[in-house]
């Protein structure tokens, strides 16, 4: 059954649902919550274009990526390229906008598989998150944290934790005064005091290394 609104890390109650849930079993999260307060997301409401985002941003920097974004658009009226449009263009005409070789492998498998109907980005809310993440991460270039991301920014998910964020297990070192840099299993294992509001802790996580 597909997610209702209201289950969606973007409704207000639920995320201070949520923040008091994690306050109770998290002392040192809760002092960073505190700190924050309530953060308002806004879901990237596009799926594709959220995808598209994801190959853009890899390995680069927010400005450049934004650079590239704001060129790649402008190619097409200053949108995204529909799935049939880029996989009539050509890789030396986008090259001009920024879109490396490997990054536009990755595009056009991604808009091969929806052109084809092996990908239904509009049905994916009926599935769990293990499943989306299965389907994402057959796509070249998509790794399960990229379907994470897609999973926490586009779909709304409140129980996602990306174990494999480095940005996660720094905060954690930092927060929690360890010694060494946490590894992955001790990630996943500790992220279970915040079930089923992973993706709560995941943001004020991050937001605690803000101004480091």
């Amino acid at each position: 059954m597909q997610k209702e609104k209201s289950e969606r890390i973007s409704n207000p109650k639920l995320w201070k649902k949520a923040m008091n849930y994690i306050s109770k079993r998290d002392r040192r999260l809760a002092a960073v919550m505190r700190k924050y307060g309530p953060i308002r997301m806004h879901l990237i409401k596009n799926r594709y274009e959220a995808i598209l985002q994801s190959f853009i941003n890899q390995q680069i920097s927010g400005s450049a990526a934004d650079s590239i974004i704001s060129k790649f658009k402008k190619m097409y009226g200053g949108n995204f390229p529909t799935p049939a449009e880029f996989l009539k263009a050509r890789e030396s005409d986008l090259k001009l906008a920024g879109i490396s070789t490997q990054k536009y492998s990755y595009i056009r498998d991604f808009c091969e598989r929806i052109s084809n109907h092996e990908i239904d980005l509009n049905s994916i809310d009926n599935l769990p998150d293990e499943e989306v993440i299965a389907i994402l991460d057959d796509v070249r270039g998509i790794g399960r944290w990229t379907a994470e991301m897609f999973l926490i920014f586009s779909l709304g998910r409140m129980n996602v934790f990306p174990a494999d964020d480095l940005g996660i297990a720094n905060a954690i070192q930092i927060l929690y005064k360890d010694k060494e840099r946490p590894k992955r299993e001790a990630l996943a294992k500790m992220s279970m005091k915040w079930h089923p509001y992973k993706s709560v802790a995941t943001i004020y996580l991050w937001k605690s290394l803000e101004n480091r």
